[in-house]
């Protein structure tokens, strides 16, 4: 049976036991209980029943009274992936925001169908706004007890049950006992009684401890209630706790079985209880509210703790960025000799890549699958590579290649994109314009109370001037050997609030600084560097002042770059990079790699 085949059969079966049901459709999602960004196995509905493997974005099947339709809807990221994965003859494409399922729903489905959704898989306001778009036109929104496309799923991976582990003082910076009295001391303060904490990164923060459950993300699948005595109760599978995590926790964290957390929901009857409306999932409101809680909307109060780092945390994040680097000039200088002979493909460079960073001997994992695109399909700026979509690396276009790894004293992220044979004089205005954005950025001074989405345009500026731009965001958060996606920060163009964008930001936050341009079907640029805000002195300032110290370092593409685009700051921005590039770097070369990422890291001139 073909892929195309094997999803047709998915999408009928799936249509099937919905009716079996008494529902004229299903709203799948790609998320998990715990709204992860990324997903364990067993979560992977969407790409089980369509084919999509992208990170975002959710699908809507119709039956019965509804019809036989059915749609997929992706942002601006998966606009090229998705149409290259999902059968269109199967799904219609619908972009976020322009649309959303709820509205596609409310015009494809009529009065009187019933539409199920997952309540373990979206979140409260989610579900009464839908409610009230549906109601309108008679429209039933429908919570199911079980998951429908579970049960259609033969073979859906179990949950993990590797061990949890800890994750020690000397990589956290503060133990878990601090941690939980902070928490416990802003709970009293506001006249709470506990809160519940489901980001599995949140819980690996405030634990300090750490899993494998997750790809890419080291996290233990779990859940915790956090008490205003500073106790915790943790809920966890009992295959997944080893005597050593038991005397990590110590006896102010009561463990329970994953399974008895709805009944741990139910303890909290005539308590105050503080719950993430981003982070916690409906059918824990719809819990709590049954067990006869008082809830109170609050965002977690692991998240802020958590983006700011410690010295511990930056001196670890440091390492990291420069084993790292090492890693990834090693790579450059392969790539800049091996690609052009032609013999390799995005798959194979990749491989390469993961082979360098594992030589360090410390490496955990990667921090997302590695963005590995040449020439179009580097015009897709969350293109992941398989076997169906890889290309062979040629000479006359760019390769672009994101990746980051998971190291337990840091989480990395960063962006190269490598001309392969001559660039043309288009591909090197534009990564000139994305560079001298990616400077104007890192160079940012602004006050305390900044938001993110007031930097954004620094990075654009340059492309705007041309009539053009990027389709994402040019800064997100990264966490401390946990996410490399990590809230609430981002540096983003402001649309309505979205998540983070106004967020102000602080000393101790690592961001991304990420400009891009993709043009679609010929070549897509990014430059990519991890930055940590910190204190700027400023003589006679007025008011505390903020600035980026940059902490990637891996050498820019020379043949890219066109000096007489830069002024006089930007240059000597670059040589200043590229001379701290070779003083943290060079120690962790052998004298061959050394000698090249020197000739790499010779001063720009002024053409």
């Amino acid at each position: 049976m073909s892929t195309l085949e094997q999803h047709k059969a998915r999408l009928a079966a799936l249509r099937t036991e919905l009716a079996a049901r008494g529902l004229d459709g299903f709203i799948v999602p790609i998320v998990d209980e715990y709204m992860s960004e990324y997903v364990g196995s067993y979560a992977q509905r969407m790409a089980w029943l369509t084919g999509f493997g992208g990170s975002a974005g959710s699908a809507v099947v119709l039956t019965g009274k509804a019809g036989e339709k059915a749609a997929v809807f992706v942002d601006g990221r998966y606009t090229l992936q998705v149409t290259e994965q999902v059968s269109g003859e199967d799904y219609d494409y619908v972009g976020i925001p322009q649309s959303s399922p709820a509205a596609w729903i409310e015009a494809n489905a009529p009065s009187g169908a019933k539409i199920g959704f997952d309540p373990w898989l979206h979140t409260i306001d989610w579900v009464r706004g839908t409610h009230a778009l549906l109601d309108a036109k008679g429209i039933e929104l429908v919570p199911v007890d079980s998951n429908p496309l579970d049960a259609v799923w033969d073979d859906q991976p179990a949950p993990s049950i590797a061990p949890a582990t800890a994750h020690g003082d000397e990589y956290a910076g503060r133990n878990a006992a601090d941690k939980r009295a902070e928490i416990a001391d802003w709970l009293t303060s506001n006249g709470l009684d506990a809160t519940i904490v489901t980001a599995l990164d949140s819980i690996a923060w405030l634990l300090n401890i750490r899993g494998t459950d997750v790809t890419h993300t080291p996290v233990a699948l779990s859940y915790a209630i956090l008490n205003a005595d500073g106790t915790a109760d943790l809920f966890i599978a009992p295959e997944k706790v080893t005597p050593q995590l038991i005397q990590h926790l110590g006896n102010a964290v009561r463990i329970h079985d994953r399974d008895a957390f709805e009944q741990g929901l139910d303890t909290l009857k005539g308590k105050k209880v503080a719950v993430d409306p981003e982070r916690a999932v409906s059918a824990i409101f719809s819990r709590l509210e049954q067990a006869g809680a008082t809830i109170r909307r609050h965002r977690d109060p692991t998240v802020l703790a958590k983006a700011v780092k410690n010295p511990v945390e930056m001196a670890g994040q440091r390492a990291a960025q420069a084993r790292d680097g090492a890693a990834l000039s090693r790579f450059l200088r392969w790539a800049q000799s091996a690609l052009p002979e032609g013999g390799q493909t995005e798959l194979s460079a990749a491989a390469q890549l993961l082979r360098l960073r594992e030589q360090t001997g410390l490496l955990k994992d990667l921090s997302f699958d590695t963005i590995s695109g040449f020439g179009p399909n580097g015009a897709s700026p969350h293109y992941r590579v398989d076997e169906s979509s890889n290309l062979p690396i040629t000479s006359g276009n760019l390769y672009l290649v994101d990746s980051g790894g998971q190291y337990e004293d840091g989480t990395t992220d960063v962006t190269r994109t490598i001309a392969v044979g001559v660039p043309s004089d288009e591909m090197i205005r534009r990564y000139t314009q994305v560079l001298k954005g990616h400077i104007a950025l890192a160079l940012a001074v602004f006050p305390e109370g900044t938001a993110g989405s007031q930097l954004d345009t620094l990075a654009r500026q340059y492309l705007w001037a041309d009539g053009v731009d990027y389709a994402h965001g040019t800064g997100h958060g990264v966490g401390s050997f946990l996410a490399v996606h990590e809230g609430p920060q981002r540096i983003a163009k402001s649309s309505g609030g979205q998540a983070g964008t106004e967020e102000p930001l602080r000393a101790g936050m690592i961001l991304s600084n990420e400009p891009g341009y993709y043009k679609t079907g010929e070549f897509g640029i990014r430059i990519e560097n991890l930055v940590v805000v910190e204190p700027r002195e400023i003589a006679g300032a007025e008011q505390p002042m903020l600035g980026f110290e940059t902490l990637t370092f891996a050498p820019l593409d020379r043949t890219l770059i066109d000096s007489s685009m830069l002024n006089e700051a930007e240059r000597s921005w670059v040589n200043a990079y590229h001379a701290k590039v070779m003083d943290i770097l060079g120690p962790e070369l052998e004298a061959d790699d050394r000698a090249w990422l020197a000739n790499e890291c010779r001063p720009l001139e002024a053409r």
